[in-house]
């Protein structure tokens, strides 16, 4: 079983790696396409994006994460419909969001437009046989990191108090991040690293058959997959 976390960073996307009897491994990709060649061996990915979207209304994955979250609850956000991650402009894609779900979206949500279709159209490709031996799962890493706590973070992963924090959980978890590729964590802020690192944890939960998902009973998407954020 090898269990893969992946999250966007400003250089594409960094992969952590759980391979059974080997150090904790990192990749860069410079497309969520890359990561069959840079492991091909892969049987559990989780990606921190927004998997499943809808045509109006918002995603109850998101709603009750938010809920569980509570004091960390603005880390999720509400994925946009799809109408609105393909407007050209955010003022577009607010007037679309307003008519579809009653309210507008954030410019990080806008933002991020091209990485959620960037995955959406990856999972609906033909050029990925490798993955019908492969899951593929949506993980929030904040979401990850209140199960591995027992709580919600103490602190923004943006302090100091929070990296400490989440590292500690980590690597209390047995996910020790001393010794991936040097290379790669010289590209990569230390929130983006984290982060995969606990998507990978819950993509291994995934695998082990212990993770659980939000909401208990998934959503569908306008595509047919079903919408769920697993931990």
């Amino acid at each position: 079983m090898v269990a893969v976390g992946i999250d966007a960073c400003k250089v594409g996307w960094v992969a952590v790696v759980l391979r059974p009897g080997h150090p904790v491994a990192a990749h860069l990709l410079a497309s969520i396409d890359d990561l069959t060649r840079m492991v091909p061996d892969a049987t559990t990915v989780g990606i921190d994006i927004p998997i499943g979207l809808l045509a109006a209304g918002w995603r109850t994955a998101d709603v009750e994460a938010k809920k569980l979250l509570g004091k960390r609850g603005s880390s999720v956000f509400l994925t946009p419909v799809r109408s609105a991650l393909q407007a050209a402009t955010h003022a577009e894609a607010s007037r679309i969001s307003r008519d579809a779900t009653g309210g507008g979206i954030s410019q990080q949500a806008f933002g991020l437009s091209a990485k959620i279709l960037e995955v959406d159209a990856w999972l609906g490709s033909a050029a990925r046989p490798w993955c019908t031996v492969c899951t593929v799962c949506e993980v929030h890493p904040e979401v990850s990191f209140a199960e591995m706590l027992g709580h919600p973070a103490s602190a923004s992963k943006k302090t100091w108090q929070g990296m400490v924090e989440r590292r500690a959980a980590l690597t209390a978890a047995g996910i020790l991040l001393d010794d991936v590729d040097q290379t790669v964590g010289a590209r990569v802020g230390t929130d983006d690293m984290l982060d995969a690192a606990a998507v990978a944890w819950s993509a291994q939960r995934l695998a082990d058959g212990t993770a659980r998902s939000i909401p208990e009973h998934p959503q569908v998407s306008d595509n047919g997959r079903p919408i769920a954020i697993w931990v």
